[in-house]
């Protein structure tokens, strides 16, 4: 619950998706297609674009959703980034899937530290 914006429903939620033995979860990346924000290509003729991966745990998903919103709401970073992502001429979808990747890294950062921390004591 250190991360902003992350209260006790979604960070019990987040770490029930990670699961007992969290350890299986080799990288960032896993934890992310794990919770269904992986960037997937979905692009055709000119166009570049990604979409979120549709597989994965759909309340993880929804539990990053929910702390995406109150950052855009509250956190004057998360603001500062969606300025400088609309004028470089993303969509307000893609700028959420673009932070819901970021705040998987940082949980799964979190995740990995706090229980450091824990075997360590």
């Amino acid at each position: 619950m250190a991360v902003h914006g992350v209260g006790t429903d979604t960070a019990g939620q987040l770490l029930v998706t990670a699961g007992e033995n969290h350890h299986r979860l080799h990288s960032e990346a896993a934890f992310a297609m794990l919770c269904g924000t992986a960037p997937l290509p979905a692009s055709s003729g000119r166009t570049n674009r990604h979409r979120l991966n549709r597989g994965g745990d759909r309340q993880a998903n929804a539990a990053l959703h929910r702390i995406v919103l109150t950052r855009l709401r509250w956190d004057p970073n998360t603001r500062a980034y969606v300025e400088r992502r609309t004028k470089d001429g993303l969509s307000k979808r893609e700028i959420i899937r673009c932070l819901k990747r970021y705040l998987a890294r940082e949980i799964y950062q979190s995740i990995n530290t706090t229980t450091a921390l824990d075997l360590a004591a």
